[in-house]
């Protein structure tokens, strides 16, 4: 008995001593993932505080991580300048269009290429080979004026319209779908675009909230495409007005204030409140879809 009682006695420790290295490891481990997460937290919140730091303390050095005297000036400027709305204008068009759009456009194909119909391995095809070979710059400019879309809002909208892995993830969700709920509602009278429409598309909410975020925060971020195609200064989107106030030495001429008023804060708290004000639609729009985010993404990409 002595003996038996000396094994299950090891056989506990051995547990016991399994279970606090599993605990000093996660222990390790978490403390590591809150030294990542805060060199991510830290300079954003360091860029708010500063860009609600009154001009006075700021200049002074008094300012570390908590503002001692709050001032709301750089908003101000900010949003009375005629720079900030013309940008929130371009960038409000071109993702209140360019969102709905690329959603309906990748969804739509995607299910297209869930089912039997002709064609679809060449289109299966065309679709992977721009997965995996672009034109170039040059040809994709060429293209753009030829279709007359220079100096156009829609140049930013219509290339991005649709993605070759977007289709393929919303493929292989619309393929884990049964089919007898569609055969179900053909039964019922129901066409291609109807069953689309009351029976895929409700099923489908967390692949296509998933990529509503994407693409909206896609088009938000646009910036690269509006500096080619872009020629107009008052059609230019905000990711490329906080580029010129970040970059430029005299933030008045961005901004389109008076130059008494920009004298009134300093250059540094303005780039600071720009970068609040264009980061922060996408902030608080993000928490209501988070949830949606890793399971629609999963799922379009295990089943199938």
């Amino acid at each position: 008995m002595s003996t038996v009682a000396l094994k299950n006695s090891e056989k506990s420790n051995k547990k016991l001593g399994m279970k606090a290295k599993t605990l000093i490891g996660q222990i390790i481990l978490d403390f590591i993932l809150l030294l990542l997460a805060a060199t991510m937290i830290l300079p954003f919140i360091y860029i708010m505080m500063v860009s609600f730091t009154d001009g006075s303390v700021y200049v002074s050095g008094d300012f570390i991580l908590w503002p001692k005297k709050w001032s709301f000036d750089a908003y101000k400027l900010i949003l009375n300048g005629s720079g900030f709305l013309n940008a929130l204008k371009s960038t409000l068009f071109i993702t209140g269009i360019g969102t709905p759009l690329n959603v309906i456009v990748n969804a739509g194909l995607g299910y297209m290429l869930s089912k039997p119909v002709p064609g679809k391995s060449f289109i299966n095809k065309a679709v992977m080979f721009t997965m995996l070979f672009g034109a170039g710059m040059v040809p994709a400019y060429i293209n753009i004026s030829n279709l007359g879309l220079i100096n156009s809002w829609f140049a930013c909208i219509l290339p991005a319209a649709c993605g070759a892995w977007t289709i393929m993830v919303m493929k292989s969700f619309f393929m884990s779908i049964p089919d007898e709920l569609e055969e179900a509602a053909k039964i019922d009278g129901c066409g291609p675009l109807r069953i689309f429409a009351i029976i895929v598309l409700p099923l489908s909410k967390a692949v296509i909230a998933t990529f509503t975020l994407f693409a909206l925060v896609s088009y938000w971020n646009t910036y690269f495409s509006a500096v080619m195609y872009i020629t107009s200064s008052t059609k230019m989107p905000l990711q490329v007005y906080l580029q010129k106030i970040v970059l430029t030495s005299n933030i008045s001429d961005v901004v389109d204030i008076q130059l008494e008023l920009a004298n009134t804060v300093p250059q540094e708290i303005m780039r600071m409140a720009a970068v609040i004000v264009v980061v922060l639609p996408v902030v608080c729009i993000y928490p209501f879809l988070q949830k949606y985010f890793a399971k629609g993404v999963m799922i379009g990409a295990v089943k199938g």
